[in-house]
């Protein structure tokens, strides 16, 4: 499945949920999230425990740009995280683990997620979701026009993921 998305930092989540609320986004829960990070060639290879979602096992492909960019994934539900975790370790070996708290909001079919990454900081991030290709061009647009109703700095966006702010923070080349 592709989606639209951005990641950016974002110090200030109480302003960012005033902002969801008046724009009538729907509050669908909090989520503590420990995505573990495998070794990969191309892309990237994580397992999310999610403490609403259960495991899921979700390889991604996404460029590393700054401003709204398209990553096309697959979510696969994992029955036995603790064994999936062990054996993917095994055979690819771990890059990183990123432990964050997630606040999730809906806007239409954009999902809005306020990050507060263990270690490292707080974070928004938009997600706009679509099945039909001849919708991209109306992704990127929802997504810009959130950009600026969040008032979002175009210094503040990010180009890659929480596993390189992670690794940056612990001082691994990732």
């Amino acid at each position: 499945m592709p989606n639209i998305e951005i990641k950016a930092k974002y110090a200030d989540a109480n302003k960012a949920k005033a902002i969801a609320d008046k724009l009538k986004a729907k509050y669908l829960g909090t989520d503590h999230q420990i995505d573990t990070y495998f070794k990969t060639s191309e892309g990237r290879f994580k397992l999310r425990e999610s403490s609403l979602s259960g495991a899921q096992l979700v390889p991604y492909i996404r460029p590393d740009v700054a401003g709204p960019k398209k990553s096309d994934y697959l979510v696969i539900p994992v029955a036995d995280a603790n064994l999936c975790k062990s054996l993917l370790s095994q055979i690819l070996g771990v890059d990183i683990v990123v432990d964050k708290m997630r606040d999730i909001f809906l806007i239409d079919n954009v999902r809005v997620h306020i990050d507060s990454v263990k270690d490292v900081g707080s974070f928004l991030e938009f997600e706009a979701v679509y099945q039909n290709l001849d919708e991209e061009k109306q992704e990127y647009e929802k997504v810009e026009l959130l950009i600026k109703k969040f008032e979002i700095r175009p210094e503040d966006l990010l180009t890659g993921s929480y596993r390189e702010i992670v690794c940056a923070k612990n001082g691994k080349k990732s």
